[in-house]
């Protein structure tokens, strides 16, 4: 039932992203290779969305099917993933600290001594 509602939801993403293309305006036959890359492009985006949105739905549903399955992997995964969420805040913290110290001592060499 769960992938049926996935296949739904993608399906959804798909058709409205399709939905919201941009009608291309009558143009030149010279100007027709512009975009034909346009369209391209435009169809390459709208896909690539479509499988980010697929990929999504797909891996909450292998989170809920985890939970399920075994709270104690997911307890340990969430434990994990809040100790690397609080090494990277504190390596973001010391980089800024650091960014802020090379600041203050470049603008103290530049201001000039009275």
């Amino acid at each position: 039932m769960k992938k049926v509602f996935a296949t739904l939801i993608a399906g959804l993403f798909a058709t409205a992203a399709f939905a919201q293309t941009p009608a291309a305006p009558a143009a030149a036959p010279a100007a027709s290779v512009p975009a034909k890359v346009e369209a391209a492009h435009t169809k390459a985006v709208v896909k690539a969305d479509a499988k980010e949105a697929q990929a999504a739905v797909k891996a909450d549903a292998k989170e809920a099917k985890a939970v399920v399955a075994a709270k104690t992997d997911v307890a340990s995964a969430k434990t994990e993933a809040a100790a690397t969420k609080a090494k990277a805040h504190h390596t973001a913290k010391k980089t800024k600290a650091k960014a802020d110290a090379k600041l203050a001592s470049a603008s103290a060499e530049a201001a000039p001594a009275k």
